[in-house]
């Protein structure tokens, strides 16, 4: 495409991003962008826009020579792929929300764009409206990008939020984000986190190479999160925040996960609240950087939706930096993590697991401990998803190996056994 070429727009989907995108386009004639047809599966809904725009037939904007972006923004990741797919062997650059299909289906997405020469572009599907991905892609490189720390959840942030500000219990807080539209009519995609390691797939290869799938992730949400860890966190200066983590390790490994992680009140994403996002990000020269912004609704998402669109204009394509012309990093689990847990009773917490365990509470009726543990142990087994067990990450919770036997022979010559 060369550049200010018309643009012309098959969208599949007009929910909240698909509509918010219609009426965005309207109040931007210089982007010379037009929607022909959307593609809808519902035909009778009442919708605001002409019936003669919208069809039920995805073949209409498939197969038609004069729509050369296809946009798609529905919720269901193996229709969405397929979208995709058809339309950049098609010879139509595509645009994508799905955080779901494009994680779900990386591997095969990098062979489409590689055998087509098509550009498939994303930013809508990490943090709404911060520009993250494209950040990534042009302005990291590679040796330099030390860890990168983030609320990519708008839903679990607003619940925590209330939790904490409002002393709101979770079932009451994650009511209220329902009702608000933050999160949804089944809200487990958001709550245990499948959303967060969606986008942190995505966000994974952009900011190492890493090409991975989210079930390779170690990941939970905030749906153990109890009101007593709140109280807790206030007690020692800290907020409780979901968040998703990648840093890399001595050897130059990778290590990343997304797990409640307790943040103090001087960190940038402590100041993170209700549905919005936050990015923190260190390299080597440029120290801490801090995005910030929506990271759902209508209009903060369709404004990335646009901005992808725009890039079209110039031809602009992921050139994927990290993975064809640097050597990619690798995801390890062979690290440690220091945690506080809070459980309702000792005999499922498996003690042997711990390294050593700094501080426990067994007086309250709601016991915790801080601790650390080799991060495989977390992987392997799940007893800290069950019986009302709490697992939270304490601030800079990542022990490299090198560090641990440095730390082990201090605490004994501590204990004066060295």
């Amino acid at each position: 495409m060369e550049a200010h070429k018309q643009l012309t727009i098959g969208l599949f989907g007009f929910g909240v991003v698909g509509e918010g995108l219609y009426k965005v386009l309207q109040q931007t004639p210089s982007l010379k962008a037009s929607i022909k047809k959307v593609c809808i599966k519902n035909a009778t809904k009442e919708r605001n826009a002409p019936a003669s725009l919208f069809t039920t037939d995805k073949n209409e904007l498939l197969n038609d020579d004069e729509i050369n972006v296809i946009v798609e923004v529905i919720d269901d990741s193996v229709a969405a792929f397929n979208i995709v797919q058809t339309a950049l062997r098609n010879n139509k650059a595509v645009v994508s929300a799905s955080k779901k299909m494009i994680a779900d289906n990386l591997p095969a997405i990098l062979a489409l764009q590689e055998e087509t020469g098509q550009s498939l572009l994303y930013e809508a599907s990490a943090c709404a409206s911060i520009p993250v991905i494209r950040n990534l892609e042009e302005y990291y490189d590679n040796d330099l990008l030390h860890s990168i720390k983030a609320i990519v959840n708008g839903s679990t942030n607003f619940i925590l939020t209330k939790m904490f500000e409002d002393k709101l219990d979770f079932a009451s807080a994650l009511m209220l984000a329902q009702q608000l539209g933050f999160a949804e009519s089944n809200p487990s995609l958001d709550v245990d986190g499948f959303d967060a390691v969606n986008k942190w797939t995505i966000l994974l290869n952009h900011a190492y190479g890493i090409v991975s799938h989210p079930d390779r992730i170690l990941f939970t949400g905030i749906q153990n999160v109890q009101g007593s860890d709140a109280a807790v966190a206030k007690e020692k200066g800290f907020d409780i925040k979901l968040i998703a983590q990648a840093k890399k390790l001595k050897n130059g490994q990778v290590a990343a996960f997304v797990i409640p992680q307790f943040i103090p009140q001087n960190d940038p994403l402590s100041f993170v609240k209700n549905e919005y996002n936050g990015v923190v990000i260190e390299s080597g020269f440029a120290d801490k950087q801090f995005f910030y912004g929506k990271g759902a609704g209508s209009f903060p998402t369709a404004s990335a939706v646009l901005s992808d669109i725009a890039a079209l204009r110039y031809n602009y394509k992921y050139e994927y930096k990290k993975l064809y012309h640097h050597k990619p990093h690798q995801l390890t689990n062979d690290y440690y993590l220091k945690v506080y847990l809070s459980f309702d009773d000792w005999k499922y917490i498996p003690r042997e697991d711990f390294e050593w365990i700094e501080e426990w509470h067994a007086q309250e009726d709601r016991k915790y401990l801080i601790g650390v543990l080799h991060c495989q142990k977390l992987v392997q087994f799940d007893w800290w998803k069950q019986n009302n067990t709490s697992l939270i990450l304490t601030p800079d919770p990542i022990i490299d190996n090198l560090d641990i036997i440095h730390l082990k022979k201090r605490s004994l010559e501590l204990a004066g056994v060295a």
